[in-house]
């Protein structure tokens, strides 16, 4: 058998960092799973992997090759294919999985707030609603806008974005947490008429959608994609809970 792994955690957010902490802090043997999207990832404490697993069966066979006697879910809401690997593999290694998802955002007074189903959707919104966009759903979306070609773009990514992208488009490269006075002064220098997001909840970026209320920007927002069902929380602290009833700490 390979290196024993108490606890898998599929991570790559800001929850699976505190927990991976939390769990090294009571001696846990823990194992952090990054989908290796980022070149540059914030490391969690523990071991760590990077790449994915080949599916529900890559999965299962890890846990039952490494000893995991638990699987935290904790990836980003919109990591739609690894969230139902995570649900096959743990089912076919027969290990108990818990999904640690930050609530999602609320609407708000003053929020001028416009929903979408996918990316696609978004598009096709942007184009009505305005002229200068600012998209912060990523840069493995950028390609749902690149057959806007009448607006201009200001995109928002951790790294370089790859084509297809909008013609008319400025790449500014940054990681949050972001503050509301720093994201108003950047709505008010490029003139940002629309504000595009996915519904990712936190804390970390939530000042984006403070300064469009205050500015009076509307936002797109992109929905939660469906996830297949699986026991939920929705913090760090009732996910240790969890694993330490697992464990019988």
């Amino acid at each position: 058998m390979a290196g024993v792994t108490q606890v898998l955690v599929l991570g790559g957010t800001g929850e699976a960092r505190a927990l991976a902490s939390g769990l090294v802090d009571r001696g846990v043997a823990v194992t952090s799973s990054l989908a290796g999207r980022v070149a540059d990832p914030r490391l969690p404490a523990g071991a760590v992997r990077i790449g994915g697993f080949g599916g529900p069966e890559g999965l299962a066979r890890w846990l039952s090759g490494h000893g995991t006697v638990a699987v935290v879910d904790a990836t980003h809401p919109f990591a739609e294919r690894i969230g139902a690997s995570a649900v096959e593999g743990a089912r076919r290694a027969d290990v108990p999985l818990l999904r640690l998802q930050r609530p999602g955002w609320q609407q708000g007074p003053g929020d001028d707030w416009h929903w979408a189903d996918s990316l696609g959707e978004a598009a096709e919104l942007v184009e009505t609603l305005g002229d200068r966009i600012f998209l912060t759903s990523g840069r493995q979306g950028l390609s749902a806008f690149a057959r806007c070609t009448r607006p201009w773009f200001l995109a928002r990514c951790v790294d370089p974005p790859e084509p297809p992208l909008p013609p008319r488009l400025e790449v500014l490269l940054g990681r949050g947490p972001y503050t509301v006075a720093g994201e108003t002064a950047l709505l008010r220098k490029h003139r940002i008429d629309v504000l595009v997001t996915k519904d990712s909840g936190g804390d970390m970026t939530t000042a984006k959608l403070t300064a469009a209320r205050r500015e009076g920007v509307p936002v797109v927002v992109v929905r939660r994609p469906e996830r297949p069902p699986a026991h939920t929380v929705a913090d760090v602290d009732a996910a240790l809970a969890w694993v330490s009833a697992i464990l019988g700490t």
